[in-house]
Formats: structure tokens, sequence, C-alpha cells
């Protein structure tokens, strides 16, 4: 079986590929990169087969992020040079920062020292970078302001740092598999990257918005189109499955008989031991157009995760969950609709969950005609329910969801009503194969509804089984799954490098930022990480008479 593999030395020991021009289209860009900035003549990168010895790679990527959604989108789009400065005429309505601002007005928010710019603000996120970035692209905004960025933005393209990006679809991530007739929690300009508003995009478009928010498909297009105007594409590579990450153990004593003789000792030795500390292995492999799997191989220095929390969702673990009726997300159950399935049926709809996806479900059954038992172990009173959180001005929808959710409750004699029946403080015991449901209240009643089908949304975890110990190791409580809320991905706050593992990088909702405003502080924070190490290694190699490898 043929494998792609970011390598190009040692051509004594590679066989001739089948698939020239599956392996061109994966490393056009590479080819480019490190022919013309490193001064290697790289012509092909040959395919090797899967059960060859891992020879010294004479090419090792800076950076790859497994994961293309907004994180991994916007990442790249400050990877490729693109640099944030502080706009002439901008007067930032923090005084403090905006004094601050000025005092570096020349140096790009990547070169800054961005804990002394992030000391003292507070947000909705957990992350200090994630606030400062927030606040300098959407100043104002939890005060209900739409006051303009006060960042411009340079393409300097000295400053790109080769990468790529893999991920299983197109760019745009999870956002392509959302019900796409739901509005987004965010409004859309909320939803848009650095130096396209989601407005012009959308006016281009010819695309009338309602009002603030708007449909998952239209952001899915909008983070597609993005990637393209920004000439971002030689970065991304789509339909790719990650099935590994690890570090490369290599042995600091092996011969290395294909380097050229020319290469001093002190560069062969600081070239190893850059290999042996600090670089990765990532395999996985590519679908391609006739369905078939190519497998691959890429070495990195540094690995960022990006691949959002939506990958798994949340089971109950109870009897019969796995039965065809009971369904485990939104998509999959708008489909269904959609479909005319539950059309015309008199059982109801049971959905399982207190959060925005459990309420997106009551409204698609609700407005589809079909009647809804809604479970959920919270009190209708319990003050951190995410409704309480919204303005029912901007989230009418919701407030309709939780108002029912409050004065349509189930009665002591268990009778359902027509179209919504909520079920506070109780939850599942078991599906059974007749399309029954046994509920159990906090009190310990038990009741019995027959279903025409079942929505469980409790959730979701993150697919990091490519990771040792399926990335529970780099949590906040490593003997716990990785989860958005209660257990993510324990980061630098200020670098995203993870606390557990160096050159390792983690961003977006793995740490804590559901929110699309949020996630782009993560792409600040490596990109200044990375660009912090690059300076010092350039410094090192003048101190050290330019006798090394940079």
């Amino acid at each position: 079986m043929p494998v792609w593999c970011c390598r190009c030395s040692l051509p004594g020991h590679f066989r001739n590929y089948r698939d020239t021009e599956t392996e061109g289209e994966i490393f056009n860009s590479l080819v480019q990169y490190f022919g013309d900035n490193l001064g290697r003549k790289v012509k092909a990168m040959p395919l090797v087969e899967e059960t060859s010895l891992l020879e010294e790679s004479s090419v090792t990527l800076p950076m790859v992020v497994i994961g293309n959604g907004p994180s991994g989108i916007c990442l790249s789009y400050m990877l490729s040079g693109y640099r944030p400065y502080l706009s002439p005429e901008a007067i930032h309505p923090n005084a403090i920062l905006h004094s601050k601002l000025e005092e570096a007005r020349h140096l790009s928010i990547v070169d800054q020292d961005l804990e002394y710019l992030s000391e003292g603000l507070e947000g909705r996120s957990s992350n200090p970078v994630a606030v400062l970035f927030d606040t300098l692209l959407h100043p104002g905004a939890d005060f209900g302001h739409d006051d303009p960025s006060v960042l411009h933005w340079k393409l300097e393209q000295h400053h790109y740092i080769p990468h790529l990006v893999l991920g299983k679809g197109p760019p745009g991530g999870a956002w392509h598999n959302m019900e796409g007739s739901m509005l987004t929690i965010s409004f859309g300009n909320w939803m848009e990257l650095p130096g396209l508003k989601f407005k012009d995009w959308a006016s281009s478009k010819r695309r009338n918005l309602k009002g603030d928010r708007v449909v998952p498909e239209e952001v899915a297009r909008y983070y597609k189109h993005y990637v393209k105007v920004m000439g971002l594409q030689k970065n991304f590579r789509e339909n790719t499955y990650i099935t590994s990450v690890s570090r490369l153990c290599r042995d600091p004593d092996d011969e290395d008989d294909g380097r050229d003789s020319s290469i001093s000792a002190q560069q062969l030795q600081m070239e190893k031991s850059k290999f042996i500390k600090r670089n990765w292995e990532v395999r996985g492999y590519q679908r391609v157009a006739n369905g078939s799997h190519v497998p691959f191989c890429l070495f990195a220095e540094n690995v960022a995760l990006a691949t959002g929390t939506l990958d798994s969702p949340a089971h109950l673990e109870v009897e019969g969950e796995d039965f065809p009726f009971v369904f485990h997300s939104m998509p999959d159950f708008g489909a269904a609709v959609s479909r005319g399935k539950l059309h015309g049926r008199v059982d109801p709809v049971l959905i399982v969950g207190s959060g925005l996806t459990a309420a997106d479900a009551v409204l698609c059954a609700y407005n589809n005609n079909i009647p809804v038992i809604h479970v959920f172990r919270r009190r209708v009173t319990d003050p951190s329910l995410i409704f309480k959180q919204l303005p029912k001005k901007l989230y009418p929808e919701y407030h309709k969801v939780y108002h029912m959710m409050c004065t349509q409750s189930c009665s002591a004699d268990s009778n359902l009503l027509s179209d919504y029946t909520s079920f506070p403080e109780h939850h599942v015991l078991s599906f059974k194969s007749d399309m029954k449901c046994i509920l159990q209240s906090v009190s310990g009643l038990k009741k019995i509804f027959k279903l025409s089908a079942a929505v469980v949304l409790i959730g979701s975890h993150p697919n990091l089984s490519f990771l040792k110990e399926q990335g529970c190791y780099l949590g906040h409580n490593s003997s716990q799954p990785i989860t958005c809320k209660g257990n993510p991905v324990e980061i630098d706050a200020y670098t995203y490098e993870c606390v557990k593992e160096a050159h390792l990088f983690a961003l977006g909702p793995l740490v804590g930022d559901n929110f699309v405003r949020f996630l782009k502080g993560g792409a600040l924070g490596v990109t200044h990480c990375l660009a912090t190490r690059q300076k010092k290694k350039q410094h090192l190699i003048v101190e050290r008479g330019g006798d090394g490898i940079a």
C-alpha cells in the first residue's frame, strides 16, 4: 500500500510510487516552500511502504494543525504572515489598554507582551489572550456595542511559517454538519475571522441577512470562502483522518550515512538534537476520489490541536441506547424530520438535555407538529441554565422553549400535553425494543412512555484517539476525558502550549473557548509563541557566528 510521507532524502530506500497525481496535489505547497525558501530542490515527495523503517527526514514542518474549523483557519491566517497592528486612527474605549497599545504602536500585536496587554481585562472567556484579542476585534461587544475593530492587518510574507491544516471535510469543520434551519447563538459579525467582515461577504454574495444572527450553512460557506480569498488553500488538506500523533524516538548515536559530508559536526549535532527533542510523527490516511484510503506520514516540530469537541456525542450509558430510534445528534434528527419519517406519528419524540442543542431539537419537532417529551435533570429555576444568560429580545425562540419548560411540565397524573411536556429533574432509566422508555423522577417515581423517536443531546467529547491515553493526560484532570467545560486541555495561558506536553498546542473548544469570537485568541497565542522562539533561534545562531541550523 502506498504512503505519502514528508521526507525527501535517502532515495535508495524508496520504491517507485504508483499515484504521482495524488502525491503532487498533496505536497505542492510544501515543495514550493521548501524548494524556494530553504534552498532545497525538492522536486518530489516519494511514497514509501507502510512497513519501511523510519529514516532521518530532511524536511520537518514547523507546524501541523489538526482540525480545519475556525480555530485552524484563523491560525493558518496568522502563520501565513498576516499581522495585526493598532490602526492609526483607532482609540480603544478602555483607556488603560489603549495607553499600553500606544507604547508599542510600531509593533504588531504578535510581537508585543501579551501578558502585559491582557492584565486587568475581563470577559466571557477564562483565557486572558482570548479576552484581549476579542476586545481588540470587537470593542464593547459585551456591552451591546458594535464598534469597529481597532486593528488593521498587514501581510508580511517574511513571517510566513510553513504549516499544513488537516481536516476531515472542507474548511469550516463542524459548521458544515450543523442543522441548517437554526440560527446561530452568536451574531454574524462575531462569527467572522480577521480581514473579512461577514456582512461584506454576505453582500458580495447577494445574500440578504434578515437579522444579526445567521444560519450555520451561511457561516460554513463564509469559512470556506475565507480560506480561498485569503490565499490559504495551499495550507489546507481535506478528507484527512488522523490515526496517530506521537513523539519520534530516535537514538542520538545513530549513524546517518545519507547526510552531506560537508555538514560540520556542530551543525549535525544541533540538527539531531532538534529532531530528537521536538519532532512529532503524524500518521493517518486521506480519502481520495475513488473512495480508497491513502496512508500518510508527516514530521512536525510542533502540532496544534484544533479539533473542536463535536466528534463524539455524549451518551446516557443506559440500557437500549443503541436502538436505531435513538439519535445522538441534531443533524441526524433534523434529517429524519426532513425526510418525513416522523410526520403523522401519534407518539411523541423524547428529547433529553437542557442546553441550546436540545432546545433546537425541541423547536425542530414543535415547528413540524411533532409532540415532544422534554427530559432534563435540572430544576427550571437553576441559575446555570443557558437560557438565563440570553437576552429575551435577541433570542426569542430559545426563551419560548424555556417558557414551555417552566409552564408545561408534567402533571401528577402523568398525562401528556398535546404538543409539549417537560419533565424537570427526571432522567432516562432505559429504552426498550418496543420503542418505550422508562423515566425516573428525582423522588424515584417511574413513568413509561411509548415513543416515535428519542434524541439524546447532552453534550459531546472530542475524538483524540490519535493521542496516547485518548488525550486525557493533557487535561486538568488526567483521569477524565477532555471536555470543553468540565475538563479542558491544560495550557499555558499566553502561549496555548500544553502544560504536560511541550511543542503541542491546543486552542478553541478544547481549551474552553466554545464561541468563535474567543477562539481566535488561540491563534494569536500560538503565533506569538512560535515567532518568539524563532527570534531566539536566530539570535542564538548570530551569537555562534552563523554556524548552526535555523
